[in-house]
């Protein structure tokens, strides 16, 4: 079964198509980052009106790249949330639309599941059961993946997920939006034990996550060290990165130790951190653990995942009808 598949949930309007076993035929990415540069974060109002902008162009994009034709296409599947809701009904219309006129079933998918279904799309994916940390700009969680459709929710940040304290750590030392790739770039130049900034919920049982004391943190530090912040700036960025990645390192590891779990994984805008990759790497090595990531290109929002998913919703009948709708938070969690 061919299956395109269709993401609108925050800022990069995407689609590919996928056929059986996963086999990413091609995947499109539209970026809006020039346009929520200026602003320092995404604007959701102009984000919706560059979905639908660039929708059309990017489906069409993505059929050529495939090589088939509209009418090989036998199954939409599309992001129904959470994320923005102005976003999200972009591609969830189109996707209906689209289904609708060509009377062929179409299904929604679950954000963070489309991103634990990204790890799936390697050369070498995991077997079943995996614990996957989701680590992006809008979510921070840990799972325990059973199979192909169940996942058990371990622990989920409390307040900022860890992508999104990238992005306003890198606002305060004015790198500009988004912060994940700037902030690893400089933390490589610092020393990551200079500045002791603190690693919440690590002395507490359970795999839940909070990053806003560690982000007022770094923003006191700043406040106290303006005369000499530009020499600094590269250690700040450094230690900073050392908490966030401690704190997901040890959550994931004692997770994967209470499931039983010899396989682990990670997924989201935040698995390409390439400290992050190589200390988890570490850490699993040294626990009789094996790391799986996915490929580079679908550790962002993309399609390709939304489509390997649905591609299994829509073999188990799972499907959305005309009066079907998006949400914003999760249902599940």
């Amino acid at each position: 079964m061919i299956i395109l598949g269709i993401e609108s949930s925050c800022d990069d309007t995407a689609a590919a198509v996928v056929s059986d076993q996963n086999i990413v035929l091609s995947s499109v990415v539209s970026s809006q980052v020039e346009v929520h540069h200026r602003y320092g974060g995404v604007v959701p109002e102009l984000a919706s009106r560059m979905h639908i902008e660039a929708i059309s162009p990017v489906v069409a994009k993505a059929v050529e790249q495939a090589g088939i034709s509209l009418d090989q296409i036998e199954g939409v599947a599309v992001t129904r949330g959470p994320g923005l809701i102005g976003a999200l009904l972009v591609g969830f219309s189109f996707a209906k639309a689209f289904a609708w006129a060509r009377d062929i079933p179409w299904t929604g998918v679950n954000h963070l599941e489309g991103h634990i279904y990204s790890t799936l799309l390697s050369d070498d994916p995991p077997e079943f059961p995996f614990t996957v940390l989701l680590a992006s700009g809008g979510h921070t969680s840990i799972f325990h993946v059973a199979s192909q459709d169940r996942f058990e929710l371990l622990g989920q940040t409390r307040d900022d997920a860890a992508g999104e304290a990238f992005d306003k750590v890198a606002k305060m030392l004015g790198l500009g939006y988004p912060g994940g790739a700037v902030v690893e770039k400089l933390a490589a130049k610092g020393d990551p034990c200079l500045i002791d900034f603190p690693r919440a919920l690590l002395d507490r049982e359970g795999f839940d996550f909070s990053f806003s004391g560690l982000k007022s943190s770094v923003a006191r530090y700043i406040q106290l060290n303006s005369e000499n912040l530009v020499e600094m700036m590269p250690h700040i960025a450094a230690g900073f990165q050392a908490a966030v990645t401690d704190v997901l390192v040890f959550k994931l590891i004692q997770a994967a130790r209470k499931t039983r779990s010899s396989r682990i994984a990670i997924a989201g805008g935040v698995s390409a951190n390439s400290y992050l990759a190589a200390r988890m790497k570490k850490e699993a090595a040294e626990n009789g653990m094996t790391l799986y990531l996915p490929p580079r290109a679908f550790c962002g929002d993309n399609a390709a995942m939304i489509a390997a998913r649905g591609h299994r919703l829509i073999l188990q009948g799972d499907l959305c009808q005309l009066d079907s709708d998006v949400f914003s938070r999760t249902r599940y969690l």
